[in-house]
């Protein structure tokens, strides 16, 4: 069964530990810093691989979480990062975050997106030897990985989408004119779910798919419309199929659906539209040739045909190549997009309560990658917030000595440099840490 929706948990992996370790070798008791640094978590990323055609694997494990990276060691040893995490997809899967924004479109074998980066290894304690800092007894925690609800939808890679009202012929169709088995049956809505057939004519090899379920309305989501219509939006063409042997009038049938289209995205109304007039073994040649004389009005040339038994395929095959030709001629293959999010992410200070709340810039990962238990741990980061100048935005927002101020889930005392008192605290629950006097 073909699933073209999911809703999926991803997390990359955390950064390894850097180690705080001191050389130990015999004869040299004071050894210098020797702490290796921890290994890279893995990434995950999405992979559009011709092999698949259905997001189920993924709906069905929809928890997808890498490896964290490993912690350094004594000696100076890096601990491993860890591989990637790579789920393949469909090509024509598009990404969205929970929000619907689309992150990335990977309409073609081979193309890929990060969804979630893997946390940096922290530094080992031989990393931060400076000449004030001979002998630092502490390492950088590893970078939290990424996390996030991510929503995937495959739009099919068709050359041509056959659409049309329900019970018109669509999915015996695509079977006549390529080797799909398609189920079909004399009732509506028999097609759940797209078909995709293979259509070779000459040398010329294309696809085509049906898109089930429209009805009058279908662009507001009444019928199965709304679920199928995506998938006609990477065609090249379309193939609007009339019921010969309905009692509709075919032009109100024809214009029903062509307003669905256009309600649902504008631009499907630039595609070129071919007119196949259907069960002609049915209706008689008679009436096949009074509607076609309609279309004709409209300067439509319309196909008729039987994709029951077949006749009048071979000059609708023909058309479909020279259109589906003229299109990858004029037009590589689909390009897919990633969003690449370039907005600059400033520290600002705001107010919170009866605190003050600092955010942008690499805050964050500094504070997480900090060891709020080791005092000296503590001070390198404080000297770091202050080179980055959070501490006159601080003064600027009218910040009292002493006050509180929260960076993500972390809990500081906020004192200028050179008047904290003797015993200034760093609370984060129930954990104290002592600051350095400055």
């Amino acid at each position: 069964m073909l699933v073209d929706e999911a809703h999926i948990y991803v997390s990359s992996g955390k950064g390894g530990d850097g180690a705080v370790s001191f050389h130990k070798q015999k004869y040299q008791p004071r050894g210098g810093p020797d702490g290796g640094n921890g290994g890279n978590g893995g990434s995950v990323v999405f992979v559009a691989h011709a092999g698949i055609n259905s997001l189920s694997w993924l709906k069905n494990h929809p928890h997808q979480i890498a490896k964290a990276g490993i912690q350094g060691s004594r000696n100076n040893c890096s601990g491993a990062s860890s591989p990637d995490l790579v789920l393949q997809v469909p090509p024509g899967t598009l990404v969205k975050d929970d929000a619907g924004q689309v992150l990335a479109d990977l309409a073609s074998p081979g193309d890929r997106v990060i969804v979630a980066k893997g946390g940096r290894g922290g530094r080992g304690n031989a990393k931060f030897i400076s000449s004030q800092r001979r002998a630092p007894a502490f390492g950088e925690l590893g970078e939290p990985g990424q996390e996030s609800w991510l929503r995937l939808e495959l739009q099919m890679i068709a050359d041509v989408a056959i659409i049309g009202l329900p019970n018109v012929g669509k999915s015996t169709l695509v079977g006549s004119l390529s080797e799909a088995k398609p189920k079909v049956a004399d009732y509506p809505f028999t097609t759940l779910e797209p078909s995709l057939g293979v259509v070779s004519s000459g040398d010329m090899v294309f696809t085509v798919c049906d898109v089930p379920g429209l009805i009058e309305g279908a662009a507001e989501g009444k019928g199965l419309g709304l679920k199928f219509l995506r998938h006609a939006m990477r065609s090249a063409a379309f193939v609007h199929l009339i019921d010969l042997s309905a009692e509709a009038d075919p032009i109100h049938s024809f214009d029903v659906i062509s307003a669905e289209l256009r309600k649902f995205r504008e631009d499907l109304t630039e595609r070129p539209v071919i007119v196949a007039l259907n069960k002609v073994d049915v209706a008689g040649e008679a009436k096949a040739d009074e509607v076609k004389a309609l279309f004709a009005q409209r300067g439509i040339d319309a196909f008729i045909i039987s994709a029951a038994d077949g006749s009048g395929l071979y000059p609708l095959t023909k058309k479909l190549a020279q259109v589906v030709t003229d299109y990858r001629t004029e037009r590589a293959t689909p390009q897919g997009f990633e969003l690449f999010k370039t907005t600059p992410d400033p520290i600002k200070v705001a107010r919170e309560d009866n605190a003050w709340r600092v955010s942008g810039g690499a805050l964050l990962r500094w504070v997480a990658m900090t060891d709020l238990n080791n005092a000296e741990a503590v001070s390198y980061l404080q000297n770091r917030i202050d080179r980055a100048g959070v501490e006159s935005l601080l003064g600027k927002a009218g910040a009292e000595h002493g006050d509180e101020v929260r960076i993500g889930k972390s809990v500081f005392s906020w004192w200028p440099k050179g008047s904290a008192p003797l015993e200034a605290y760093d609370v984060e629950g129930e954990t104290k840490v002592k600051r350095s006097r400055r």
